[in-house]
């Protein structure tokens, strides 16, 4: 835990004596010497991120990436098409913005997740030790980085941006688990705002989580005393660095507020779909105001985080990409309104920004859910669970893009040609982020985490 003396007469030297981000007794600035040691013996991290955007639910292949129009009706996307960049290829007729961009993308038609459980197995599942992806990751990259102190694991739910938001579903899974890595790898999760985020932590016992109330209070006071000043006296180089990371990098890239306007503007989907125009018939409305509200600006944090340091975000709205067109779900005609405009508009800032401040090389974004949606549309105009085939969208990395991995049959229901797996989606991020040979050489990471590493294997076709 980040910690600080809770008394009022806390003192500059004081500070950070207590915990130290979820790795035991040791404090921030302890942690920031250990990870200097650490450096100097060459850990293999690549100079990577992935922002991992999970579209919980099940996004439907038809009205997102693959619509085949050519199929009959009732199979066929239910919204219509739109033409991209590159040739013959279309996408739903949500996802204009997208089009436009499609030459930065490749887009996968062949993509399975095995089965058509509601759960989150793309990014914690089997294939990845029952940890989040970016666990994994900083199992291997340490939990913070050296220098700045930021964590190289975050996930990013709607409260980090819209304080107001429901809390985030944990009924098909949580984000934050850890499986077997250990808890002190779990994602940063900030919450609700504020100069410092209420989750300045990687890890804390539940019965603890209204002690950051406290933390958060005791850091401003300290804030404003230093800031009297203007000086640290008396600490060491590494206590100023642990104050600093915390006072200051970390903290602000958390906050938009310092962000130029026309970018959150750019980024902002909260005005397209006014949420008394989402019919409250549907037991999910409230989630499609949430999506709608947040997406956008947590997109903008994601860039924030990555271009300071971050290795891996996890985004994510709540469930939102079902389309049963029951009392909890609308029809895929309606839902695609509620949820693929603000998804278009989010991603194609993030992209378009990525491109803008040359960090395509550098970041890797990735899209998809848990399943797809069944190839023929319900009685009641929606499209229920199927595991044989699911969207997955892949920008920026480092890879040439513009392409069509594999294709689907006719229906768009099996994949017809290079089939793509999860254990090839993790070979991807795994691959992409870290030096997989060094890797397999560092003495200090269990054999099960090396191996799950060395033995995924990346998508064949992504070039």
């Amino acid at each position: 835990m980040l910690s600080v003396c809770s008394s009022s007469s806390m003192g500059r030297r004081d500070f950070l004596r207590v915990g130290g981000l979820g790795i035991g007794g040791l404090t921030l600035a302890d942690l920031l010497r250990v990870k200097a040691s650490a450096a100097e013996q060459g850990i293999s991290v690549k100079d990577k991120a992935v922002v991992f955007l999970f579209m919980h639910g099940g996004p439907p292949q038809t009205e997102t990436f693959d619509p085949k129009m050519d199929a009959p009706d009732g199979v066929r996307s239910a919204i219509g098409e739109v033409k991209t960049k590159i040739p013959g290829v279309t996408f739903g007729s949500t996802l204009k913005g997208l089009a436009g961009l499609a030459d930065k993308m490749s887009i996968v038609r062949s993509f399975t997740t095995g089965n058509g459980n509601h759960d989150i197995k793309p990014i914690v599942g089997n294939t990845s030790l029952g940890a989040n992806l970016g666990s994994i990751y900083s199992r291997i990259a340490g939990p913070n980085r050296t220098q700045s102190g930021m964590p190289t694991n975050v996930a990013l739910f709607p409260r980090a941006v819209v304080p107001e938001a429901q809390e985030r579903n944990k009924s098909f899974g949580k984000f934050v688990s850890t499986g077997s890595i250990g808890s002190s790898y779990a994602p940063f999760v900030p919450g609700g705002g504020g100069d410092l985020q209420q989750d300045m932590v990687l890890s804390i016992p539940e019965p603890r989580l209204n002690d950051r109330r406290g933390l958060l209070g005791s850091v401003d006071s300290l804030r404003r005393r230093v800031d009297d000043t203007g000086r640290l006296d008396g600490v060491s180089g590494f206590q100023e660095q642990a104050f600093d990371t915390i006072l200051g990098g970390v903290a602000s890239a958390f906050d938009l507020s310092s962000e130029d306007p026309k970018t959150i503007e750019r980024y902002d989907t909260a005005p397209l779909v006014p949420y008394s125009t989402i019919r409250k018939v549907w037991n999910n409305h409230k989630n499609y105001r949430d999506h709608v509200n947040s997406l956008g600006k947590l997109m903008l944090m994601a860039r924030r985080l990555v271009e300071r340091g971050c290795g891996f975000v996890t985004v994510t709205t709540n469930f939102v990409w079902d389309f049963h067109a029951d009392k909890n779900n609308a029809t895929v005609t309606e839902g695609m309104h509620y949820v693929g405009h603000p998804f278009d508009h989010a991603v194609s800032a993030f992209i378009e920004d990525i491109h803008n401040r040359g960090l395509q090389d550098k970041v890797l974004l990735v899209c998809c859910g848990e399943m797809g949606r069944n190839p023929k549309i319900n009685k009641n105009g929606g499209r229920d669970h199927w595991g044989n085939l699911a969207p997955l969208m892949l920008s920026g990395g480092g890879f040439n893009h513009g392409q069509v991995i594999g294709e689907s049959t006719r229906d768009g229901g099996e994949p017809n040609s290079d089939p793509v797996t999860m254990n090839n989606l993790l070979g991807t991020v795994m691959h992409s982020l870290l030096d997989v040979g060094e890797v397999r050489l560092m003495e200090n990471i269990p054999r099960k985490v090396k191996s799950l590493i060395a033995d995924s294997e990346p998508i064949k076709n992504l070039s």
